[in-house]
Parts: structure tokens; sequence; C-alpha cells
């Protein structure tokens, strides 16, 4: 027995775990952990300028206090995974707290561009190894089902408070000094660090465990090949807009990525113990849920930099009234998140992601109405409202979806490769949208019509990527409708075949799920109306939400 089970061994009648104190302990430590990284990523954000202008930097090396940080994420978060796997997620999950903490307080001391951009790349590759073991840590200690959803959406709590309140404590703290915001995260890391000691249990693995670890090898050539190219396609994604996209250096790195992808196959397929076995992909939901994040993140995180753009060079908005303005997101995420366990019980994880990209698109197409001047009432503050609707929806349902029905030996692998596709596919969509901007001359045009107008094809592509990421939602919609098939085929066989086939629900006698189209269709119900009224959309709107709600409907 593992430590893990140990924690939840209790049973109630019917066979459902005890939430006990130490698994919430455990919980807030984790979520905790997120916390930090949301709270790092949106402080960082709107200190830039002051920044820029105590430390002399360009704007090209400004960029690299951000990329510097998601270079080093995006591109070890591969080998972190399998770290935590092979070497223990607790082990790895302290060390990697640890050296977050450090790297804090140094870059918050520094004065040297170079040096901060350094201690940046160091603490971009501590959350890589931290990220995947925390959620690893989450998947083995609650099991898959109501205790795991109802996990998940505490654990989303605290990343969407940690976003929200460095967004408010950024816009304070830089007002006194750029450095506090790179130095607040280190006593929150060193907290979370000492709770993690005390709280999270030391793995104690079975016999036939732990000879099954020693037997395995870690998977140098392998970890050397990915890390490499990963490291090397986010380092000429975000280095591409100096560059250029169409440069001998740019191209020539993109084809050494595409050799040091080849490698790694031929190394992985021959390993007796790969990084990445190959068939973790033959699981549809897992590439779904990858795909989701990819155009989930690469779509807000686009969305976000555009709109930056949009209110503090076109109205002059201040960093902490911008911060603010997206404040609401955030608190829709916390709020929403609360009931994200019951929602993700009731209706899985399917349903919800396409609800979530349906608001997502409409979010977006509300944007398309802005104007030269902010109107932060009628359209930017319904598209906020409704991108944290998207975002509270999507971001759990996503992670279950992701690790769901994956062997605990491969959790830390699950979760480092939906990071991945988070950091990696943020980075790539924020590069090509970027790219959109300054060939439309965004940089170049001096009156607010003119900017407005170059901006609107990167609002359009953002908006298109997002229609890309409902279309992978609404093909798990009729995989769930392909399996609601099987399992009533399944019923005209003898009683012990139907049981079988059915899967484990069924064979232990709980209730089949709901067919996915009325749940899909409760799911638009229930928050059609309620998100339509809190932020306040038009009739013109509402038609769209309802087109949207229809066409759903119909795909299902």
């Amino acid at each position: 027995m593992t430590s893990s089970d140990a924690l939840h061994s209790d049973a109630r009648p019917g066979g459902s775990q005890v939430w006990t104190p130490q698994l919430w302990a455990i919980l807030i430590v984790l979520g905790g952990a997120l916390c930090l990284d949301g709270l790092d990523v949106s402080m960082v954000g709107v200190a830039l300028p002051s920044i820029r202008s105590a430390l002399g930097l360009s704007t090209s090396s400004l960029q690299w206090i951000v990329s510097g940080y998601v270079l080093g994420y995006g591109g070890l978060l591969l080998l972190g995974g399998r770290a935590a796997d092979l070497l223990g997620r607790r082990r790895v999950f302290l060390a990697a707290l640890a050296v977050f903490a450090l790297v804090s307080v140094f870059g918050g001391l520094v004065s040297s561009p170079g040096l901060l951009i350094a201690a940046r790349f160091v603490k971009g590759v501590a959350a890589a190894f931290t990220a995947p073991a925390s959620m690893s840590l989450l998947t083995t200690t609650f099991p898959e089902g109501p205790m795991r959803n109802r996990a998940f959406s505490v654990y989303t709590v605290f990343g969407a408070s940690g976003f929200s309140l460095g967004l408010v404590l950024s816009g304070l703290l830089t007002e006194i000094s750029w450095r506090w915001t790179l130095l607040v995260p280190a006593p929150v890391a060193v907290i979370v660090l000492a709770a993690a000691i005390w709280l999270i249990p030391r793995e104690h693995a079975s016999s036939g465990e732990r000879a099954g670890r020693r037997e395995r090898r870690f998977d140098i050539p392998g970890a050397l090949a990915i890390t490499a190219a990963m490291l090397l396609l986010v380092y000429t994604v975000v280095s591409a807009q100096q560059a250029g996209w169409g440069s001998a250096r740019t191209v020539g790195s993109f084809a050494a990525v595409a050799v040091l992808l080849a490698i790694f196959t031929v190394i992985e397929r021959r390993s007796r113990d790969p990084l990445v076995p190959f068939g973790i992909f033959s699981s549809r939901a897992l590439l779904r849920a990858n795909a989701g994040a990819v155009t989930l993140f690469g779509s807000y995180i686009s969305f976000q930099f555009v709109v930056t753009q949009y209110l503090q060079t076109m109205s002059g908005w201040s960093a902490l009234t911008t911060a603010l303005a997206f404040l609401p997101a955030g608190v829709m995420v916390v709020l929403l998140s609360t009931r994200m366990a019951s929602l993700l019980g009731r209706f899985g994880p399917a349903p919800l992601t396409a609800v979530a990209f349906s608001c997502l698109i409409i979010a977006y197409a509300v944007f398309l109405r802005a104007g030269v001047r902010p109107d932060y009432p009628g359209v930017m503050l319904p598209a906020t409202l409704l991108i944290g609707l998207a975002f509270g929806l999507g971001f759990s349902s996503l992670s279950v979806a992701a690790t769901a029905g994956v062997p605990d030996a491969e959790q830390g692998l699950a979760a480092s490769l939906f990071q991945t596709s988070f950091q990696v596919g943020g980075a790539v969509v924020l590069a090509v949208v970027t790219a959109v901007i300054d060939a439309s001359g965004a940089s170049r045009v001096l009156s607010p019509a003119a900017t407005l107008a170059a901006y609107r094809p990167a609002l359009i592509l953002i908006t298109a990527v997002a229609a890309a990421g409902t279309l992978v939602a609404l093909s798990g919609l009729r995989g769930s409708r392909g399996l609601r098939r099987s399992r009533s085929l399944g019923q005209s066989r003898s009683p012990r075949r139907r049981d079988l086939a059915a899967g484990p629900e069924i064979a232990a006698g709980s209730e089949p799920r709901p067919a996915v189209r009325p749940a899909a269709a409760r799911v638009t119900a229930e928050f059609g109306a309620g998100a339509a009224g809190a932020a306040g959309i038009t009739p013109r709107a509402a038609g769209v939400t309802g087109a949207a709600t229809a066409g759903l409907d119909q795909a299902c």
C-alpha cells in the first residue's frame, strides 16, 4: 500500500472515500504551489514598464524577462514530469520549491539585465519540476472520480486566486519598487515548502513498486533530445520576432527542432524504459485535453497582450487600472471553481469543455466591437466575464480529462504533457499573434483609429484559435456519444457479458452516465442565462449565444 492509499483507506458504506483533515491539508499545500505560479506570472507582467525604466532595457531585451521564464518552464516540463515519476514526487516537489524561493530572492536583488534574465530562466526551470510534481501528487492522492473532481475544483480556486491577487498586488507594489514584485514570491514559496515538508507524507511504495523503480532506468538520451528540442522550439518562437520569421536563423532553428524530435522518436522506440511511452497517446481524451490546453491558454494570453496594448497605448490607462480591468475574470474563475466538483460529477468533462470554448468564442467576438475609446461596461466587462466563465469550466475539465485513466506510474508524465501544452502552446500562439500585429503596422501608425484597425487581424486570429479549440471539444462529445451507444448495445447481451462491456460504473451496479446531449443542454441552460445577465450582454450578443447553443446541441 502506498502512502496515498493509506490517506483514504477508511471507506464509507458504498465504497466512497472519506475526506480526512490530512487530505485537505495536502490539497491546500498543492494549491498553494499553483497559487504561487499564478502570483509570479501576473505580478511580473504589470511591473515590466518599471523594470525597463530602471534597468534601461530595450523592448527586445524586456520581452526576455517573460520569455526567459517561459523558455525554462516549457523546455523542461517533460523532464520534470518524468523525474517526479522516477525520483519521487514529494522529493522533486520539495527540491524545486526550494530553488524557486532562492532564485526569487536573487532576481529581486540583482541590477544586471543579464543576471535578471538568467534568474527568470532558472525560476522557470524550477516551475517545470514543481508543476508536474504537484499535479501528479494530487492525482495519485485523490482517486479518479468524485474525489478527484472535487480536488481539482479546489485546486483551480488557488490558481485563479493567485493570479487575481497578483494583478492587484503588482499595481500596488510597483508604486513602491518593481523589486518587490520579484521578491514577494520568495516568502510565499518558503511557507509552501515548510507546509509541504510537514504535511505531505513520504512515499512508502510496496516492495514490488520499489523493485520496479530500481529496474527502470532514467532515459538520459531521450531526456537530452526532447529537452533540447523544447528549449530550441520556445527560443526560436520567442526570438523570431527580432530575427524575422523568414530569416535563415529562424528557418534553420525550426529544421533543427524537427531533427531533434526525429532523433527523440527513434530513441524512444528503441529504449527499454522510454521517457515518453508513446502508448500514452492512444488516449483520445488526453490528446483532446492537450489540444484544448494549447488553444485555451494560447488564445487568452494573446488576448491579454493585445488588450493591454489597447488600453495603455491608445487610452493611457495605468498599470493598476489595466490590472483591475482583468480582475473580474479571475473572480469569476474563483467563484465557479467552487461548483466544479458537482458539475464534473453531473455532466462529465466533455460537455463542460464544449461550453467553455463556446463562451470563449463569444467573448472574443464581443470584443471585436471595441472602438477607439474603451467601452468597459458594454464591451470589455462582458468579454472579461465570459473569459472567466470559460476558464472556470475549461481548466478543471481539461485537467480531469488529461489524467483520467492514466496509471499512477505515468501521472507525472500526463501532468507534464498537459502543462507543456499550456506553456509551449501559449508561447507559440502569442508569437504568431505578435507577428500579425507587427505585419499590420500597429507600431508604425499614429492615429488611434489606424492603430485599432491594425489590432483587429490579431483579434480575429485569436478568435479563430478559440474556434479550433471548440471543434476539438465537440469531437469529444461525439466520442462520448459513441461510448454511450456501445453501452446500449451491450444491454442485449447476457447479464455477465453486459456488465463487463458496460464498464466499471454499470458493473458495480451504479447508474449509467447521463446522455451527452441532455447534459450539454442542461449545462448551457444553467450557465447561458446567468452568464448573459451577469455580463450585461446585449440582445444581439444574446442571439450569438443562442446560435452557438443551438449549434452545440445539434452537434451532440
